[in-house]
């Protein structure tokens, strides 16, 4: 049997890299991991989402993007493409490149089957170090269920969780208020 070492690559390998590919990978621990593919519920998911925060953000100096673009996080040296992000005020760049962000607000990220864990745990960790990072939803997409992380004024960050379609989340750091089966419209549940 043999083994073969995986290169460890440097962020400004990964970039490189990146910047050519035709599919997108997320940087962790100087490794290239590449992204799952979606699924229809996680499509509607994602969408619903970003359209329900740019309604109520219209006109504020926040707005609210896709996963088109990455996210550094300088502390822990890694990139990583959030389903949804909402920044306020003008783009902190990584580079003139102008494809990577170094700050969000909040994050929402869509559970899936092979992620949620990362999500929940070192992802988390690595949006912490986010300078202005506030809050962080996390979305079931096998039924209706939200897990919504916000910082409180001492640091500290205080969950809540929500499992009915007239529940309404409440956004501070944005000033926005979704309710949660809004989220969910044409996505269809196994029965």
């Amino acid at each position: 049997m043999s083994t073969q070492s995986i290169p460890f690559l440097s962020p400004e390998q990964y970039l490189e890299i990146e910047r050519a590919a035709e599919f997108r990978s997320e940087y962790l621990d100087g490794q290239m991991v590449a992204m799952a593919g979606g699924t229809p519920n996680h499509a509607w998911i994602v969408s619903n989402t970003v359209s329900r925060l740019s309604e109520q953000l219209r006109g504020s100096p926040c707005g609210a993007r896709s996963s088109d673009l990455r996210l550094f996080s300088a502390r822990y040296r890694i990139f990583t493409y959030p389903d949804v992000m909402v920044t306020c005020g003008a783009d902190q760049l990584l580079d003139s490149r102008a494809d990577t962000l170094t700050d969000a607000t909040m994050i929402v990220e869509v559970l899936s089957p092979s992620t949620k864990s990362y999500d929940r745990g070192e992802k988390f960790v690595f949006y912490r170090s986010l300078p202005s990072f506030s809050e962080y939803l996390l979305l079931s997409q096998d039924k209706i269920f939200a897990e919504h992380y916000r910082r409180q004024p001492d640091g500290a960050w205080l969950l809540r969780e929500f499992n009915s379609s007239t529940d309404e989340i409440e956004l501070t750091s944005i000033g926005c208020r979704l309710v949660l089966g809004s989220l969910y419209e044409r996505v269809e549940f196994e029965t």
